[in-house]
């Protein structure tokens, strides 16, 4: 009888599927907030008696730049990793979950008051108060929302390795992409549904997390049953970890190869959408009310073709050369965006959905490739190492990209804000794409090297294992 309650948990379809739900509308949640001050840098820079902050383009990068600081200086993802390698996933996430939490209210306490228009000076650079307090609540809180990212991973890995890893790798990041499509294109109606009040989106994000917090508890619940009736089986153990682990992970070409397509990838595609909506209004003449709806058809784009791209890796594999596809695309699709004549709204919304599927390719192969890189017990080090190597980028492109904008970009003022030139921002990513592809030109040289099973299939055939376990025999002295 336990035999059978055992298979019924450990194996069964719903189970496994339900806990990818759970876990996945967290980071629905996590993604929704991260992404929701991109469609309001207008309104952030309009002047304080007009409703706004009165932020300049360097304030909005300093800003967003927070995301990473904790991250990547004070490297909380790294001990993230060893403490989800140590205490395992339910710990973990629940921490993560709780950090974000408090970070979003700091957030919101920083936005919802001005402080009197109070100053300090920091390292010779001055900052206001809300900025500072708002910037430090989104830091906290990107530890908290990148710490849940690799536990989530290493959650996907413990319940569906052997069956269909990077399908549901693919619907994780398609739920956060929902997060994100709505954080882009309904904040600026939130906005305005409260009187240009740019809290309450923030708070209504926080409600929203607080849900995501009950989500994962449900997890954790059926995530400990399902030890408990797999702690008698016959299961290997897994090796603890070690603090050695980490320099046998960094020695690998397969990684840095890895890490180095992650933050490539995504420093070409996150900050540019946390900039895109800026860039409808200066480029292609759309309303601040509607400027993040086209932007927000990317990450909705995802939710279909990430799934797609996963099943589709699950079940034939090239991995490597969907990798190489994707970045082949970024590249296109930035330097289009840095032609200056192409103006026109209807160039920007097919530019938008190309982006969705070379954002669809990218992820729904490099996630599901890590597995077969680097052993299972120190997968939660090898994603927490990829991922402070991803805020660098995180951190460090969009503080570049304000600084751009500010020095080189100004063509103008309206109302006292500032209009931008987005040339020069948009051949900053297309860089990052050509880095990109080169990158994974040499992944795909170090899979045929190493043997690493990046263009095989996910999913084999019982023919196939038969035949595997065959030669292993066959093998044996």
């Amino acid at each position: 009888m336990t035999q059978q309650i055992q298979r019924k948990l450990s194996e069964s379809k719903t189970a496994r599927w339900s806990v990818l739900a759970l876990v996945a509308f967290t980071m629905l949640c996590g993604y929704f907030i991260t992404d929701m001050m991109a469609p309001l840098q207008d309104l952030l820079q309009t002047p304080v008696g007009g409703g706004g902050l009165g932020w300049s383009g360097d304030d909005y990068g300093k800003f967003t730049s927070a995301y990473g600081w904790f991250n990547v200086f004070f490297l909380m993802l790294i001990f993230g990793g060893m403490i989800l390698d140590k205490m395992g996933v339910r710990f973990t996430g629940l921490m993560a979950t709780c950090i974000m939490i408090v970070g979003v209210f700091i957030k919101w306490f920083g936005i919802s008051h001005n402080f009197d228009g109070a100053t300090v000076t920091i390292f010779g650079t001055e900052w206001g108060y809300t900025l500072l307090v708002a910037s430090l609540g989104y830091a906290i809180f990107g530890v908290g929302v990148e710490i849940a990212g690799i536990t989530v991973s290493k959650i996907i890995v413990k319940w569906f390795k052997g069956k269909e890893m990077a399908l549901a790798m693919g619907l994780e990041m398609a739920c956060a992409r929902i997060g994100t499509g709505l954080a882009i294109g309904i904040t600026p109606l939130l906005c305005k549904a409260f009187n240009n009040s740019i809290s309450m989106p923030i708070l209504i994000g926080l409600i929203l997390l607080c849900i995501g917090l009950l989500s994962f508890i449900v997890f954790v619940v059926m995530d400990k049953r399902r030890d408990e009736e797999l702690e008698n089986t016959e299961e290997e153990a897994e090796e603890p970890f070690r603090f050695s682990d980490i320099f046998s992970i960094i020695s690998m070409k397969g990684f840095w190869y890895v890490a180095l397509l992650c933050v490539l990838f995504y420093s070409a595609v996150f900050p540019f959408l946390k900039y895109a909506p800026s860039l409808m209004i200066n480029k292609f003449g759309i309303d601040p009310e509607w400027s993040g709806v086209i932007p927000a058809l990317l990450p909705f784009g995802n939710i279909l073709l990430t799934p797609f791209f996963g099943n589709l890796y699950d079940r034939k594999g090239k991995g490597a050369t969907i990798m190489i596809i994707g970045a082949i695309m970024l590249v296109f699709i930035h330097f289009m965006f840095s032609i200056p004549a192409l103006n026109n709204w209807v160039i920007a919304l097919g530019l938008i959905l190309l982006l969705g599927i070379a954002f669809s390719l990218v992820p729904s192969a490099m996630w599901p490739s890590v597995p077969k890189i680097i052993p299972e017990n120190k997968l939660g080090t090898a994603y927490a190492l990829i991922f402070w190597v991803q805020n660098w980028g995180l951190m460090g492109v969009p503080y570049l990209i304000g600084k751009v904008l500010d020095k080189y970009c100004i063509t103008g003022y309206v109302n006292e804000k500032p209009t931008y030139d987005y040339t020069i921002p948009m051949m900053i990513f297309t860089c990052f794409g050509i880095l990109a592809l080169m990158i994974a030109l040499l992944l795909k040289r170090e899979d045929r090297i190493k043997g690493y099973g990046l263009e095989l299939p996910n999913i084999k055939k019982p023919e196939e294992e038969a035949k595997i376990i065959a030669e292993e025999m066959i093998a044996e002295p």
